[in-house]
């Protein structure tokens, strides 16, 4: 099923991949990497000029990684905002995406988060290092496969 905003990009030759709608009838849409900058600057000029959140998962042991936007598109005089959420998948091996820093500022620590906690590199960010974990920290700890190091807390070392 094609929602209003995926209509509008066809229309516009955009190309993206309709993923439907979830539970709450948002429409949910795939980008591909090299198209979601540009896509996400159109749909800033379009209007959605919020983006209430960025997160990223695991899709499944071995597979790809997926960074998701959920945007709203905020306007005076309007009760019911639209929003629609953005997925944009990435291989495990070099998952590389652009990120949208420049487009929406609000995306910094929420990208450095993907990136600290699943390894998604983010193009372009300015600052993209880890900001949970300490810089010397090996690995991305909620991949399906990361195996957590041995460590035992100071209360466990006596």
């Amino acid at each position: 099923m094609q929602g209003h905003l995926s209509a509008w990009l066809v229309k516009h030759g955009l190309i993206h991949r309709s993923l439907g709608f979830d539970y709450q009838g948002i429409e949910t849409l795939q980008i591909k990497p090299g198209d979601w900058h540009s896509i996400a600057v159109i749909l800033y000029v379009y209007g959605y000029n919020y983006l209430r959140s960025q997160c990223a998962y695991d899709v499944a042991p071995g597979g790809l990684l997926a960074s998701m936007y959920h945007l709203t598109r905020i306007e005076y005089g309007v009760d019911q905002p639209e929003e629609v959420c953005i997925k944009v998948f990435a291989p495990r091996r070099d998952p590389r995406i652009p990120s949208v820093f420049w487009v929406w500022k609000s995306v910094d620590f929420q990208e450095r988060e993907s990136y600290d906690m699943l390894g998604i590199s983010y193009d372009n960010h300015p600052r993209l290092k880890r900001i949970l974990m300490p810089e010397s920290w090996i690995g991305w700890p909620l991949r399906k496969d990361y195996i957590a190091p041995n460590f035992y807390e100071i209360q466990d070392a006596h």
